[in-house]
């Protein structure tokens, strides 16, 4: 007897033709594109993207706890102890443990760390907004609400 071939879709080609693969395509794609673009400017200051991010995080501020640094920021906890003691070595950054809680400690920007965020911080937002600025306000403000949505529902 001869094997019969089904004509009927698989549940496979049916899944590829969901009609949310290409959005969530092109949002990998932009955020590859941005990651990409960011991470090429903070490398040429001589930082890696997290380190970047925990200079933004603690800039302007009295510093701050690991566990309330790692909610703010992009990073897991194991890798910003790494991050952290990379910014420490590098004199960017230094542990304060507080008197009531010997357990724990604030990360701070020391001096040079304010300094650097001061010249950072300002001349990548201006470098981003090279490429945002290419957007109308109303395609800001569109994106951000869609952007918003999708988080949502995850």
């Amino acid at each position: 007897m001869k094997n019969s071939v089904s004509h009927s879709p698989t549940r496979t080609q049916e899944t590829a033709k969901e009609a949310f693969i290409p959005v969530m395509r092109e949002l990998v794609r932009a955020f590859q594109a941005f990651s990409h673009y960011s991470a090429e400017h903070i490398r040429n200051a001589g930082l890696t993207p997290p380190q970047f991010d925990v200079i933004s995080t603690l800039g302007n501020t009295e510093g701050m706890p690991l566990h309330k640094l790692a909610e703010k920021t992009l990073i897991t906890k194991g890798t910003l102890t790494g991050v952290i003691d990379r910014l420490e070595h590098k004199g960017l950054l230094q542990r304060i443990v507080p008197a009531g809680n010997r357990r724990s400690f604030i990360a701070v920007l020391t001096p040079a760390g304010e300094k650097l965020f001061d010249e950072i911080f300002p001349a990548h937002i201006e470098y981003l907004g090279q490429r945002f600025g290419r957007l109308s306000e109303t395609e800001l403000e569109t994106t951000a609400t869609v952007l918003k949505r999708l988080r949502s529902l995850f």
